[in-house]
């Protein structure tokens, strides 16, 4: 009994790129040097790092090495908006909704648009209590962070998709 499901324990490994599965690989972009045009942020640190982190692309951040860069990626930064969803008979806010936002391009420093303007939207609903406002509060720096993340992840998988 040990001896089959030893077998089946070492067939399993070959069987799975049979269906498709495999490891998630760093992004194979096809330029090798960025110039971030965005405000000085942690979303733009959090994502000079993700670009730097596959090792192929080198993030320019003098500002006369731009013109060197073999695409621009253009934004004004991620934009936040909270609405209220639902409140209470006695008027008191109950649900909100967090929205972060961004909306950039990625050009050729001659101006070529390699990526049509886009944007990138997250919402999440957030339950609200007046009486525990503090940590409310922490729990919306979390869900922005997350938010954050994801639109970083998804600008990732774009410049995956930009061809000189």
């Amino acid at each position: 009994m040990n001896r089959r499901h030893w077998l089946l324990a070492a067939a399993a490994p070959l069987l799975l790129p049979g269906c498709g599965f495999a490891l998630r690989q760093p992004p194979d972009y096809q330029f090798s040097s960025i110039w971030l045009d965005l405000p000085a942020s942690a979303f733009k640190t959090e994502l000079q790092r993700q670009i730097e982190g596959s090792g192929r692309v080198s993030v320019l951040t003098n500002r006369r090495d731009r013109e060197r860069a073999d695409v621009i990626l253009h934004s004004a930064g991620p934009q936040r908006e909270q609405t209220v969803v639902s409140m209470t008979s006695a008027g008191e806010v109950r649900e909100i909704q967090l929205r972060m936002s961004l909306r950039f391009s990625v050009t050729t420093p001659s101006g070529r648009e390699l990526l049509a303007p886009a944007e990138i939207e997250r919402q999440m609903d957030q339950s609200y209590s007046e009486s525990e406002s503090l940590s409310k509060g922490q729990e919306q720096a979390l869900l922005y962070s997350t938010m954050q993340s994801d639109i970083v992840q998804q600008i990732v998988r774009r410049l995956e998709m930009v061809r000189l």
